[in-house]
């Protein structure tokens, strides 16, 4: 039979839900809870038990006979210790990463309303930012709800952390989003597109002891309005984002090895090549069996998946939002990845990723599909005081088409944190290179760079018309804090091609643009975003921003009655996480 244990603030919030005496579970743990004593009116002194028959009374003064031990216990559980499980998995820092402001404050707008300033960041553990770039599985899982000393209370808190007697674990949550659209000459075409994308996402993550994890989640995901036709990554009416259970089958110096098996998210290193891309309505997701173990200084992943695509099992196909996602079997997506972590807030990762997609297809004359690509590289991130700096560098070679491949890219940034200058400022400078040179210019070997599963709307643009693919890129970035509970954040790009005989690639990794002469020239453009995101609380964000492109000579000399040269974004989304 289940015991639920909870501490007195969580017993206290969970009464008042179901109402059922609350004001007696919610006392003070501070203060000991006191109870009638009965009065007892047996002798000061019990007599003395009778003997065996024969015996001798007991002597005044005499030794007691000592007493036979009580039996051992048959039935008592044994109590499993929780402090480590599930052990957190540090999400890592992305390109041009923010320094939030730490310190007494505000961080919230309800905290600045309530008159509440905190002196540290507060324990909650989802991101004080709309996007939610870390899987719910990887996200702390309210640890400090056991602390006996925690003051950190939610009305949420009934559903997190439940022990279910002492070897099992339960928790739950998720999100609530919709997001408003404004595209002006939206995906580079002469139409405006004003829509509106909403989305519902549930988890529940089960646990016994650290040997057996099974967790699953929900998610909803609904278009309307649009006046293009909707994205494949816009709906989902009905989905399994993640269903897996993980596997304990090794311990190596206290440190766990599981395998996990089963429909899962992905997201390792900067997100470059392997990303959740939580910008899109529908995040990514796949199928398969992952093995990893996690130390202090060490991460190890290998993994054997296979896409899970919108309804169908051809990237090029449309999908049908009423169906559930299916696996892509025509794609096979194997790696390792290795990561460690030589001081607080550095990082070093080296990775071996393998795609082989059968599926063939073409885009603007050009062949897709159909190829074996193998991608070896590293990075090395984090801060050396007040400076940062990135560098990530990768070789891609395989075959395309019949065709040798042989594509790198490249990025390099630096930065620095004004810790102790008025709004925290960061800046960042950044180089970015993605090789170009499709086969049909006659080379023989195709060197335009794939891109795999990036999170590219966060790298190359919020327009979303540029991916990490035959692409230079010179941006520069600015993060200010007006407040704890405000983050505001400019971007600029300049755009050139690497090889204006081949195209220019979208986000999604599809030609969008293309010269095979390379009379249109190599210069794409320029884009600049402005973003800002209001954390009203620990459970809701605002996310606003507008975003324009305009177009270089590359798009003038490629557009037609129906594709344009510049465009525009405006955006307003909110969200809501429990």
């Amino acid at each position: 039979m289940f015991r639920f244990k909870y501490g007195a603030a969580r017993a206290g919030a969970l009464a008042a839900v179901l109402g059922t005496g609350g004001a007696a579970l919610a006392q003070d743990p501070a203060v000991p809870m006191t109870l009638p004593v009965p009065v007892s009116t047996a002798p000061a002194v019990p007599d003395a038990p009778p003997g065996p028959p024969g015996a001798q009374p007991a002597q005044p003064g005499a030794p007691a006979a000592a007493e036979p031990a009580p039996p051992a216990c048959t039935t008592c559980e044994s109590v499993f210790d929780w402090k480590k499980v599930p052990r957190v998995r540090p999400t890592p820092r992305a390109g041009f990463f923010p320094v939030p402001p730490t310190g007494p404050g505000y961080y919230s707008a309800l905290d600045l309303l309530r008159g509440q300033a905190l002196e540290a960041p507060p324990k909650y553990p989802y991101p004080r930012t709309s996007a939610i770039l870390p899987s719910f599985f990887d996200v702390d899982n309210f640890a400090y709800l056991d602390d006996p000393k925690n003051t950190e209370h939610d009305f949420f808190d009934p559903l997190k952390r439940v022990h279910l007697g002492d070897n099992w674990l339960f928790t739950t949550g998720g999100e609530f989003r919709t997001r408003y659209e404004n595209g002006y000459n939206d995906r580079l075409t002469k139409t405006d597109n004003v829509y509106q994308l909403t989305r519902t996402r549930v988890y529940a993550d089960l646990w016994y002891r650290d040997d057996f994890r099974v967790f699953a989640e929900y998610i909803g995901a609904w278009s309307a309005y649009q006046d293009l036709a909707p994205l494949p990554i816009d709906q989902q009416k009905s989905g399994i984002q993640n269903l897996f259970a993980d596997v304990k089958i090794a311990d190596l110096g206290g440190d766990p090895v599981y395998v996990r098996g089963g429909r899962q998210e992905l997201l390792f290193g900067s997100q470059r090549l392997v990303s959740t891309l939580d910008w899109a309505n529908t995040r990514r997701t796949f199928q398969g069996v992952r093995g990893f173990r996690q130390t202090e200084k060490w991460d190890f992943d290998v993994f054997w998946v296979q896409p899970v695509v919108p309804n169908t099992n051809r990237p090029a196909a449309a999908a049908d939002a009423n169906k559930f996602d299916s696996v892509d079997y025509h794609q096979n997506f194997v790696g390792a990845w290795g990561t460690y972590r030589p001081k607080k807030g550095q990082v070093v990762d080296l990775y071996y990723l393998m795609l082989d997609d059968t599926n063939t297809y073409s885009v603007l004359g050009l062949p897709r599909g159909n190829f074996t690509r193998h991608t070896t590289g590293g990075r090395y991130a984090g801060n050396e005081g007040n400076f940062l700096f990135d560098t990530e560098a990768a070789l891609q070679f395989g075959s395309q088409n019949g065709r040798d491949v042989f594509a790198a890219m490249a990025t390099h940034g630096v930065g620095y944190n004004f810790k102790d200058t008025t709004w925290s400022p960061t800046v960042w400078a950044y180089y970015d290179y993605a090789s170009g040179g499709n086969p049909t210019n006659g080379s023989g070997t195709d060197h335009t760079f794939n891109q795999l599963f990036p999170f590219g709307h966060y790298y190359m643009g919020w327009i979303d018309a540029v991916g990490r693919q035959n692409i230079h890129d010179l941006n520069f970035h600015l993060y200010l804090y007006p407040t704890k509970w405000l983050t505001a954040w400019v971007q600029y790009h300049n755009f050139w091609l690497a090889d204006k005989k081949d195209a220019l690639y979208n986000t999604a990794g599809n030609p969008i643009r293309y010269d095979p002469t390379g009379r249109s020239g190599s210069y794409v453009g320029q884009e600049v975003d402005y973003v800002f995101n209001f954390h009203l609380s620990k459970h809701a964000d605002v996310l606003t921003g507008y975003c324009a492109l305009y177009g270089g000579e590359f798009l003038k000399n490629t557009a037609s009655k129906t594709n344009a040269v510049n465009s525009g974004l405006f955006f307003l989304q909110f969200s809501y996480k429990w």
